[in-house]
């Protein structure tokens, strides 16, 4: 055991006490949690718009403040730019994180200095949590890098503006600033493969022992690392490497990949970071699904994702959801957001305590023919078909082929850049479609009454995503390739690299 992992041991243990006790009455933390966002939020130019008070029912507080995207929240926002106080929240924001939305432009999201620690203390939380439960921190002991977007900033209406991984660079604390790389240099290159050479050149030779980023890209690293090094495992160049911490995708359809590139499994934990807020994380090694961060400054609303696009929704709160229903994750939150719909649907696999997967995106869905298909359902139909065929995918998007061009009834297009393409790829999209049937209910009832025919596999050529993606400006960084499109857009732009 080194010196920072020892001096650190007693606070890893409070943490995870202090977790323990929290997630042992979720509902309650919720109250705890609600009820103090309306005392600050009262006296606030949305407050007195929608008649917040101290005190006051869920029931009324659901009643006078509508489910919100940014769209309908930009007014707000737009005084807060102008300079006005106490519109949202009391004060000022600390800083905006930027993010860029499909109808609205540019996003603006306020943090505060009272939404800070759940950024930063949630992710800290997460991995002393993990220390504690396994008694392994030796990754406190050495180097750590994070794949992070540039944490230059601008000034927006005189606040400091970023992408959320950027500015988390700024609250790093002192201690854990010694640990860190890449350089704030490196980080600051915008251009992904000139950052990439960079930080190899930082790290090749450093004590790393934790990687934390987005595993497409955490990929590209380690390929490229072992290129630069000459080594065949990634091991072989980080000896004392020992953690993994990854969010904003579905980890299983990498996994082999990365262990394969690293030549073993070791720990990770995974987390569930926003930039409206940080909704959960891994507590366990051996439990499915991601505690719900019910004492961290957010209040959760959840509708059923059938309802989403109803006149007047379902809305529940943490104390009325089911195990096993797709919900839109709807938040309230201590940066001044409030029945603020951040775009996920996640599904509770526990209430016991409260654990949730994410399972898609509200806007990255297929339903070109009333069949409702979401991420979690085409991961885990192809999770199944590979590992029936020992195949290795790197990544794949589906698409509705509404109007095939050789004529006859539509289908699901799946384009995917296999790393160890199937013997038999006929009976591998069989197979596929056949997992598909199993997840929905109505995409089997659309194949049954001939609607729609099993799906295609289109194979694409060897790094085709990581050159769409480039063509997109969104290589690297926080950015993900979509699992589903409801059009053809990203299908069609996917076109120059097909097998």
């Amino acid at each position: 055991m080194g010196f920072k992992s020892f001096l650190l041991k007693p606070f890893a243990k409070k943490i995870a006490r202090d977790i323990d006790r929290w997630s042992a009455d979720g509902v309650g933390a919720q109250r705890k949690v609600f009820q103090q966002l309306l005392a600050r939020g009262q006296h606030t130019r949305f407050g007195r718009d929608h008649q917040l008070k101290a005190g006051m029912p869920y029931e009324a507080f659901r009643d006078q403040v509508p489910v919100r995207d940014y769209e309908a929240l930009k007014p707000y926002v737009e005084r807060i730019k102008q300079g006005e106080k106490d519109v949202l929240w009391p004060g000022l924001p600390k800083y905006f994180a930027k993010t860029s939305g499909t109808t609205s432009g540019v996003k603006y999201i306020p943090l505060t200095k009272d939404s800070m620690p759940n950024h930063f203390g949630s992710a800290r939380n997460a991995l002393f949590n993990y220390y504690a439960r396994t008694g392994n921190g030796r990754f406190l002991d050495g180097k750590m890098i994070f794949l992070s977007g540039s944490p230059e900033l601008e000034e927006v209406g005189g606040i400091p503006t970023g992408r959320l991984s950027g500015i988390v660079n700024h609250e790093v604390p002192g201690w854990l600033r010694t640990n860190q790389l890449p350089s704030y240099k490196t980080n600051c290159i915008e251009e992904w493969e000139e950052k990439l050479e960079r930080i190899i050149d930082e790290t090749m030779q450093a004590d790393m022992r934790l990687i934390s980023g987005i595993p497409p890209w955490v990929q590209m690293y380690y390929e490229r690392l072992l290129e630069r090094t000459g080594k065949r495992t990634v091991k072989e160049v980080f000896p004392n490497y020992s953690m993994f911490v990854y969010g904003g995708v579905n980890f299983e359809p990498y996994r082999a990949a990365l262990e394969n590139l690293v030549g073993e499994r070791i720990d990770s934990v995974e987390t569930y970071p926003a930039s409206e807020g940080f909704i959960a994380f891994q507590d366990s090694q051996t439990e499915p699904g991601l505690l719900l961060n019910a004492d961290s400054g957010i209040f959760f609303e959840f509708i059923p994702l059938e309802d989403i696009h109803s006149d007047h929704p379902r809305r529940l709160w943490l104390d009325e959801v089911e195990v096993g229903v797709n919900y839109v994750l709807i938040i309230n939150n201590n940066a001044g957001l409030w029945g603020y719909n951040i775009g996920d649907t996640v599904q509770f696999v526990s209430k016991d305590p409260y654990r949730l997967v994410v399972s898609g995106r509200v806007k990255h869905y297929i339903s070109a023919f009333g069949e409702h298909v979401i991420g979690k359902e085409v991961e885990e139909a192809m999770n199944a078909a590979a590992a029936r065929h020992q195949v290795r995918v790197v990544e794949y998007t589906v698409a509705p082929q509404v109007s095939p061009p050789e004529g006859g009834t539509p289908y699901h297009e799946w384009f995917v850049e296999f790393q160890e393409a199937p013997d038999d790829l006929e009976q591998f999209a069989a197979d596929l479609d056949r997992e598909m049937v199993q997840q929905n209910i109505y995409y089997q009832d659309l194949i049954d009454g001939n609607i729609l025919r099993p799906l295609k596999i289109q194979v694409m050529q060897k790094d085709a995503f990581r050159n769409y993606m480039k063509t997109q400006g969104k290589l690297g960084g926080q950015n993900k390739v979509p699992r589903l499109s409801n059009d053809r857009k990203i299908a069609d732009l996917l076109s120059p690299w097909k097998a």
